[in-house]
């Protein structure tokens, strides 16, 4: 297939870096109608959740999602494996374990090869069949750029689902991944990331998130969101603002891919990373001298990132060590929650 286009030379943007600003979505969702009239729907949009949440009975709830971009690798299956990871973190997210997929596929039919799209599709049926779910069936067009995700059906006990409002004062918080998939997408993007580069990325970016599910059984364990388009800053603000707290997170304690750095230094800075911060900066407080690059880690939107876990801090570390052992080596405690207004200090 070396003759064939490269699919990151076929979209305007790639991954969760695609995601419109937070400042854009608030605005588009301000005048949507609230749920009050379905008291079954635990969660819907007010919190800015990982999925939205149906109660069936005392011990039934139903978990729904989607999610879908354009790719940020050039791989035709790894873009798949990666963008199924990432909507079925979703249900991970809340405290569920996926039950179905349905796929949502948009190709520009004129100018990629069957084979290609074939393997976009593959890829993402591996993904589903490692989380033990099928691919039961979707939706296809003919669009000007590539895009493939999933919808995915997801079930929980209502004891075991778990809101980002539900975070408490004193609770640790803890990464899963390290961060820099963003900025990994950008320095692919420009070809100036090599071979163990874009393994690395690929890795942690089809890692998938079950361990949500078995976080979600303790009681000790209140809140967990998965760290997406708006970076770890924009994810954590959405415990935050739900859970009416101050998060405090210590920016040498937070996990990276190995290049990150050096590569947000060298200006591979995404256009997303840029816009999240001028949606949400107001709310955020760093140290001061903090240089551009740094921030960039900051905001850089990680495509099928890791989960933040908000715990008991006495159990801190014994979640730690759960998640490490469950697959997740970069895993870190790194900063905690405490009362105050909505919003996050790095120190």
């Amino acid at each position: 297939m070396n003759d064939l286009p490269r699919l990151t030379s076929l979209a305007h943007g790639g991954g969760c870096g695609c995601k419109l600003a937070p400042s854009v979505l608030r605005e588009l969702l301000a005048d949507q109608p609230l749920a009050q009239a379905f008291p079954q729907l635990l969660v819907g949009t007010e919190t800015s959740d990982d999925a939205a949440v149906w109660q069936v009975d005392d011990n039934t709830c139903v978990i729904a999602t989607t999610d879908f971009f354009m790719p940020m690798v050039d791989d035709p299956r790894a873009f798949g494996r990666i963008a199924a990871t990432n909507a079925i973190s979703d249900i991970y997210a809340m405290g569920g374990r996926p039950i179905m997929a349905l796929a949502i596929l948009g190709m520009p039919i004129d100018k990629l090869a069957p084979e290609q799209i074939r393997e976009i599709l593959e890829g993402g049926r591996e993904i589903c069949h490692e989380a033990g779910i099928p691919v039961a069936g979707g939706h296809s067009i003919d669009a000007p750029e590539p895009i493939y995700g999933l919808a995915v059906i997801g079930l929980c006990h209502p004891s075991e689902l778990r809101r980002n409002a539900d975070a408490r004062p004193g609770d640790a918080l803890i990464l899963t991944k390290g961060l820099g998939v963003g900025i990994y997408s950008a320095a692919i993007k420009k070809g100036a990331l090599d071979a163990a580069g874009i393994a690395e990325m690929i890795g942690s970016a089809t890692t998938l998130n079950k361990v949500g599910a078995e976080l979600a059984k303790r009681a000790d364990v209140h809140a967990i969101t998965d760290v997406t388009g708006f970076g770890i800053l924009g994810h954590g603000l959405e415990i935050a603002r739900g859970a009416g707290l101050r998060l405090r997170l210590r920016l040498a304690d937070l996990p990276l891919l190995s290049r990150a750095a050096e590569l947000a230094e060298a200006g591979f800075v995404t256009g997303a990373s840029t816009r999240n911060w001028a949606a949400y900066g107001a709310e955020v407080e760093l140290p001061e001298g903090l240089a551009p690059w740094q921030r960039a880690l900051l905001t850089d939107p990680q495509t099928s990132g890791g989960l933040l876990v908000a715990c008991a801090p006495e159990a801190a570390g014994e979640v730690l060590d759960f998640i490490r052992g469950a697959g997740f080596p970069l895993a870190a405690v790194v900063g905690h929650a405490e009362r105050g207004g909505a919003g996050i200090l790095v120190e």
